[in-house]
């Protein structure tokens, strides 16, 4: 129903709060747009771990029954959407293991492209796996390394892995917070502080971490930066201590985050989202004017940068598609078949902001061009005068190997057709796309190259890896 990237995972983690697992559940409810399959919590009364995993979202599987029974002060939790391993609960995670370095818990966000040759040496060195998913390579690293104390077998542990990852681990007492040392996917530290009377008691403010910054602004926590890329952040009894267990990268930060995944409400790679996706939405007006009476966005994602767009431009900005929130995962289609169902269910034009009018069309990306084709073809039978789609990302030509569910190149539509062709495919008068350089201009890159913009120039920064090998999605024919 939505030709769409799919949001990769979110994670968080919660060090010395006495509601640690209702804090990491608000915080997975802020982050649920970065993946709706499966979600877990795992809380530590310092004692033993609990833990919690079930399919679906975050509200409907946490229940106050359920998070009663994580009691402590440590949490930390993750919600998914499968981008390596099969969709089922046994690959729901935290992951939590028992194992010679003590009880540990373990939540990834990112994909590893050296995950598939790891696993089969540990397996042919006789380890068994219980899932599918490439994070449990991670444990079983961990597990093997020949380092004594639990900070060096994961500092090891990560050292032999390639790819994208911001991981949250904890034990009984601790909890660490890993960026790999290109800085793939996002991981921000936050302090929720308590009061001085509270701290002449002895009591410690709380050290929180989550994908976004949105997640803090729920729980009443405060933003303080980015873990760092190659850093390892450790919370523990004796206080917070970092160190960098690798050397720092070629910076690779996923420019997707602020284009698409990322909320606009958060910091993401220290610059507010809403500042890129506007000033995407301007610079996309300067390179790609054209004569029209309104702006509409495709909602959510394309709004910001069509309000950018407006601005720019002084056309003026309308929401002339309304989005229902409230489509379930499973729908029943009358036996009468509706053209563009899927479309219609989740979008509606408004017939009176469209009619006679030339409208152009912004969205942030175009994948495989079905959904485009049908927000369009619906564009139009409400009486636009004129379709003008403008895009704010350029064409999308390759697939993603470092955390994002993306099909293969024989099925994303820009490495097939040329634009002038995907505008007849999608049916507008006029598209065009923002450019590569405009993209990382409007997203604050400056002299030195900070972003991964590997699936719009197909140049990897990691080892090229076939596609085949991290299981892409499988394709739903229009």
């Amino acid at each position: 129903m939505t030709d769409k990237f799919k949001d990769e995972c979110g994670v968080v983690a919660i060090h010395g709060h006495a509601e640690a697992a209702k804090l990491a559940y608000l915080g997975l409810h802020a982050l649920q747009h970065r993946g709706q399959e499966s979600a877990g919590i795992v809380s530590s009364d310092e004692q033993r771990l609990h833990t919690h995993k079930a399919m679906g979202l975050v509200a409907d599987i946490f229940t106050e029954d359920v998070l009663s029974r994580l009691p402590g002060r440590l949490a930390i939790g993750h919600t998914r959407y499968s981008t390596s391993g099969d969709s089922s609960v046994l690959n729901a995670q935290p992951i939590m293991v028992d194992c010679n370095k003590g009880m540990i818990a373990l939540a990834h966000n990112g994909n590893l492209v050296n995950a598939n040759l790891i696993r089969h040496r540990l397996e042919q060195q006789g380890s068994i796996f219980q899932t599918t998913s490439d994070t449990e390579v991670v444990v079983h690293l961990i597990a093997q390394s020949k380092e004594q104390t639990l900070p060096e077998a994961i500092a090891d542990a990560l050292r032999r892995i390639e790819g994208a990852f911001s991981l949250v681990l904890m034990t009984r007492d601790r909890v660490f917070a890993v960026r790999d040392p290109r800085g793939f996917r996002p991981l921000a530290m936050g302090r929720i502080s308590v009061p001085a009377t509270e701290q002449e008691a002895g009591r410690k403010d709380a050290i929180v971490f989550a994908s976004e910054s949105c997640a803090f602004d729920l729980i009443g926590a405060t933003y303080e930066r980015e873990v760092k890329p190659g850093e390892m952040v450790v919370v523990g009894p004796e206080g917070i201590y970092s160190r960098y267990y690798a050397p720092k990268g070629e910076q690779s930060n996923c420019i997707f985050e602020h284009v698409y995944f990322s909320r606009p409400d958060s910091i993401v790679f220290g610059r507010p989202v809403v500042e890129s996706r506007e000033a995407l939405g301007r610079q996309l007006a300067k390179e790609s004017p054209v004569e029209a009476d309104i702006v509409v966005p495709v909602p959510d994602s394309g709004v910001t940068a069509a309000m950018g767009y407006s601005a720019e431009s002084g056309v003026p900005f309308r929401f002339g598609l309304i989005r229902n929130h409230y489509v379930g995962r499973t729908f029943i289609e009358p036996e009468q078949s509706v053209r563009d169902f899927g479309v219609k269910l989740k979008l509606n034009p408004v017939r009176s902001l469209l009619e006679g009018k030339r409208v152009i069309l912004i969205d942030d990306s175009i994948v495989r061009g079905t959904t485009s084709r049908k927000i369009v073809r619906m564009v139009r039978n409400a009486g636009a005068r004129a379709v003008h789609m403008r895009i704010s990302c350029p064409p999308t030509i390759s697939p993603c190997f470092y955390g994002v569910d993306t099909p293969s190149k024989k099925q994303l539509i820009a490495a097939n057709k040329s634009v002038e062709e995907i505008r007849q495919y999608i049916g507008a008068d006029s598209l065009a796309y923002l450019s590569l350089e405009g993209m990382k201009q409007a997203c604050g890159e400056g002299e030195a190259p900070t972003y991964c913009t590997a699936c719009y120039t197909g140049k990897y920064p990691t080892q090229w890896v076939d596609v085949e090998e991290i299981q892409p999605a499988i394709v739903q024919q229009p």
